[in-house]
């Protein structure tokens, strides 16, 4: 019988998953290392070629935040590189025993990590995501198939073949890191089918492209839907605080999932905080949409909409409303966020504590930047992503995440009684 080639990468990946789950540590982080030393060598050929990419992405018309997430420079490259030899440095998230006992019966009882099996990530624009999802997998003893857009075709698949040619001089299964070379929708439909080989689907992208993957397939997903990200400016916060930390929530990088989109104030400090916000976030050539409340403290600015509350902006855009207290607060957020990530800044323990309670959302900050949230910033080295999902991974995805568990029994001719 003639198999298709996403079939024929699909099965060649599960066999690679099961040699994968039994490679010790030392070769797997041998791997990682070479990964990055295999694209150090073919850095500028990977500059010339993305630069072509983001070249015809703008004669074609995109946006500009695409064309951010499309483009290496020598920062991003350099970033790309720091992260394989950190996740490389990290611990082992396979083989550890994560519960067990001994019967009195003398039987040994217990459950150690072991890799998920075979990953599929299918993600748009950001080709960084190429070298952050090998190294996650690798580093966890998953094979991957990695799967981005077309517009970034070129430049991940030579970004994959480096990292390619490290991780099999390591030593690692030939097909532990494989990429879908051929372009259009067919072969992302055909990969949804692959349900006997692929073990989990992660989609990274629009919120339409994972409502498709996780429609479209009976493989488990793990979804990274909108970050609709808020910050609560509670009565007792330091102004100064307050104003930096809604400035960099937002403008730090405008067009990324943890960036800050709708900011909540107390009506307590209202008067006070919101034309120190407003002149901070128009420095920075932010728009300013705002409920009754805002506006009558804020001249000239638009009056926020349902969907405003709504929105993933990903652009030059905030909603501010005004909000009666913690309470009103907490309700705002648990029914308008996606449980992405959510902060307050207050100098009360017990306010915090309260927010960070009934706060239902996969990164709850206190006094810190929405930004903050992610695998680095967190010490996770890379991640595959944020789910928002609460099974089976929630956060940040790393190579812990990529993990489950198999119960594991020792006795000694042991019977049912």
């Amino acid at each position: 019988m003639n198999t298709s080639p996403i079939q024929t990468i699909a099965r060649q990946s599960s066999l690679a998953a099961r040699s994968l789950s039994s490679t010790p540590e030392s070769v797997r982080n041998l791997a990682l290392a070479n990964m990055a030393d295999s694209l150090a060598a073919v850095k500028q050929q990977v500059l010339q070629v993305n630069a072509q990419e983001v070249l015809q992405a703008r004669e074609e018309g995109q946006s500009a935040a695409m064309i951010k997430r499309l483009t290496i420079d020598d920062k991003v490259f350099q970033y790309m590189l720091s992260r394989l030899r950190k996740v490389a440095q990290q611990a082992d998230p396979l083989n550890r025993v994560l519960a067990g006992h001994t019967n009195p019966a003398g039987l040994q009882v217990y459950k150690k990590s072991v890799p998920l099996g075979v990953v599929g990530i299918i993600y748009e624009s950001r080709p960084n995501v190429t070298t952050d999802a090998a190294a996650v997998c690798i580093k966890s003893g998953n094979a991957i198939i990695l799967r981005g857009g077309s517009e970034a075709l070129k430049t991940n698949t030579l970004l994959t073949d480096a990292m390619i040619k490290g991780a099999v001089d390591a030593g690692l299964a030939e097909h532990a890191i494989q990429i879908i070379r051929i372009p259009g929708h067919e072969a992302v439909g055909e990969l949804l089918k692959m349900d006997e080989y692929v073990d989990v689907l992660i989609p990274r992208g629009g919120k339409g492209l994972i409502k498709r993957i996780a429609e479209g397939t009976r493989i488990p997903v793990i979804k990274h839907y909108d970050g609709i990200c808020h910050l609560y400016i509670a009565e007792d916060a330091d102004p100064v605080q307050a104003v930096d930390l809604a400035i960099n929530s937002k403008c730090q990088s405008i067009q990324v999932c943890n960036a800050l989109e709708t900011l909540l104030v107390d009506k307590q400090c209202a008067e006070q905080m919101l034309p120190l916000l407003q002149t901070a976030f128009e420095a920075n050539n932010i728009e300013l949409r705002g409920c009754e409340q805002t506006q009558k403290i804020l001249q000239g600015i638009s009056l926020a909409t349902e969907e405003d509350w709504h929105s993933e902006y990903l652009a030059p855009i905030l909603s501010i409303k005004v909000v009666a207290g913690i309470e009103e607060a907490i309700a705002h957020i648990n029914h308008y966020g996606s449980g992405h990530t959510d902060g307050i800044v207050t100098q009360s323990l017990n306010m915090a504590q309260k927010f960070e309670q009934r706060i239902d959302s996969a990164s709850v900050l206190i006094n810190a930047s929405t930004r903050l949230a992610g695998g680095g910033d967190y010490g996770l080295g890379s991640v595959i992503g944020i789910s928002t999902d609460k099974l089976h991974a929630r956060g940040p995805v790393g190579p812990d995440e990529l993990t489950t568990y198999k119960w594991v029994v020792y006795g000694n001719g042991h019977l049912r009684g």
